[in-house]
């Protein structure tokens, strides 16, 4: 499984605290990599700032049959076509991830690019966002993809 976190998600801890938290993007990570650990799920995470590399990295996971994965494109949840093409071509299936309440935030935070073609939309629950998510992968994803082993 891959969790995958957009621009800025590298300041966590030190970005706008009052919003984001003091948890930082490694530790985040660590929490995930161990969580996965112990369900028997290896997990990897990847961040960039910059939208190709993005791109090029949801295009890696398709050739690497990667099964799952987390989505936390920060700003370019609301302004990447680039980003919803790649995880439509890869065919992963994908949870959206959100630190904040982006509901509660800019209007312009609204709208997402991605969440009609996610299996569903974590957000405002800070860094256990992406706890959740896994979560629902660990319960209902697994067990669903190891029924007819």
């Amino acid at each position: 499984m891959l969790v995958l976190h957009g621009p800025n998600l590298n300041l966590l801890g030190v970005r706008e605290p009052e919003i984001y938290g003091r948890t930082t993007l490694a530790e985040v990570d660590r929490g995930l990599i161990d969580r996965g650990k112990v369900a028997g799920l290896d997990v990897s995470a990847y961040q960039s700032n910059h939208e190709g590399e993005l791109v090029d990295r949801i295009q890696q996971a398709g050739r690497e049959r990667v099964d799952f994965m987390l989505v936390n494109a920060g700003a370019y949840t609301h302004t990447s076509v680039a980003l919803r093409d790649a995880l439509s071509a890869v065919d992963i299936p994908f949870i959206e991830v959100h630190l904040s309440n982006v509901f509660a935030r800019d209007r312009f935070r609204h709208h997402s690019y991605l969440s009609d073609i996610a299996v569903g939309v974590v957000c405002g629950l800070g860094p256990g966002s992406y706890r959740a998510a896994l979560d629902f992968v660990i319960s209902t994803v697994l067990p669903a993809s190891t029924a007819g082993a």
